[in-house]
């Protein structure tokens, strides 16, 4: 696909744990209609590990709340084939998925949340540079459809870092050859917005994916979005 970005059609807290506590024993005779307890999401050890606070960062970050995050947006090793080479990062808009691909045909998958209908992009180019805890600056394009954010605009100084920043704890910057794109692979503290499409045209992981994927891409990385 000879051009990066192209406008397209329709896309197709803390830990909460209470509940995973144990019942007590009842010796009471009273008949009672059993009552369904609901269904409780999957925390596991990997979930802690991928998904706990982070204490140690800039600005602390809670854990990530499962009831929030389906299980097939969780981040996880996959076996995967690409004709991509192993460090390329292919996002499937179709199904909400990031693929850092691996050697011995396997990926790292991470769900992802991507542009409102009319702000999609798609096509190839690569990670120019990458920052932990960013400022934003929203592009002159998106200050004039929403005038409120010229205060964050470039000419005053950006957003600055923190956990109310829109790219969150980390941004890796996509350029096509030597031009800024404007598009982003960022952090987010909305994990309720993973699998959905509700940004404007940027592509947003949980704040600690984006730390895991920050860490493991390199600058001049390809990538590829579909």
């Amino acid at each position: 696909m000879s051009n990066f970005v192209t406008r397209r059609g329709v896309l197709r807290g803390g830990f909460a744990l209470a509940g995973l506590t144990l019942a007590g024993c009842s010796t009471t005779t009273t008949s009672r209609t059993p009552v369904e307890a609901p269904e409780q999401p999957r925390v596991d050890a990997s979930f802690l590990q991928n998904y706990g606070p982070r204490s140690q960062e800039q600005f602390p970050l809670p854990a990530i709340d499962p009831r929030v995050l389906a299980p097939k947006f969780r981040r996880q090793r996959i076996s995967y084939r690409s004709s991509e080479a192993p460090g390329t990062v292919i996002v499937d808009t179709r199904d909400f998925y990031l693929y850092l691909v691996e050697p011995s045909g396997t990926a790292m998958r991470y769900g992802v949340g991507l542009g409102r209908q009319g702000f999609e992009w798609s096509g190839r180019a690569r990670i120019a540079w990458k920052r932990p805890w960013p400022t934003w600056t929203p592009p002159d394009e998106m200050i004039a459809r929403e005038p409120e954010l010229e205060k964050y605009s470039a000419r005053n100084g950006g957003m600055q870092p923190g956990l109310g920043n829109p790219l969150g704890a980390r941004a890796l910057y996509i350029f096509q050859g030597n031009v800024d794109t404007l598009y982003r692979l960022h952090g987010t503290n909305e994990p309720a917005s993973i699998g959905k499409a509700v940004s404007s045209g940027c592509v947003r992981l949980i704040n600690q994916d984006v730390i895991d994927l920050y860490d493991r891409v390199k600058p001049g990385a390809a990538i590829v979005v579909t």
